[in-house]
């Protein structure tokens, strides 16, 4: 599938903190923690727990919240299909929507029990 300018904006101005409680309650669901979705939106973001909490806080926008990150420089070996898009295949000018996918990819992957070193890309 192709990612429109629509669906890139429309992702964009999605608020961050409505959407961390879903990650959450998957995680929880599949016996995984908090902790361990803190790592991984750290390893992506950069963000430590402080920051994270004030941007939850603030309700950033996806736009915003990948804006102030620092991506990971591994993110690009973050490949897959998530919500029937290959993350390989998101173009640049798309990027808040291919980073919001590659966080979604990561999380599906803690989600399945995958192993904390793949997960990162180490």
């Amino acid at each position: 599938m192709k990612v429109t300018a629509e669906k890139n904006e429309q992702v964009a101005k999605m608020i961050f903190a409505t959407i961390y409680p879903l990650y959450l309650n998957r995680l929880i669901k599949n016996k995984r923690t908090e902790e361990e979705l803190k790592q991984v939106i750290k390893w992506f973001t950069g963000y430590d727990e402080a920051t994270l909490k004030s941007l939850i806080a603030e309700k950033v926008t996806f736009e915003t919240f990948f804006k102030q990150a620092t991506i990971h420089q591994n993110a690009h070996l973050i490949k897959g299909v998530v919500c029937g898009y290959r993350i390989e295949e998101i173009e640049d000018q798309f990027e808040t929507y291919r980073d919001c996918r590659r966080l979604e990819k990561l999380i599906d992957e803690l989600a399945r029990g995958r192993k904390m070193e793949k997960i990162l890309r180490e």
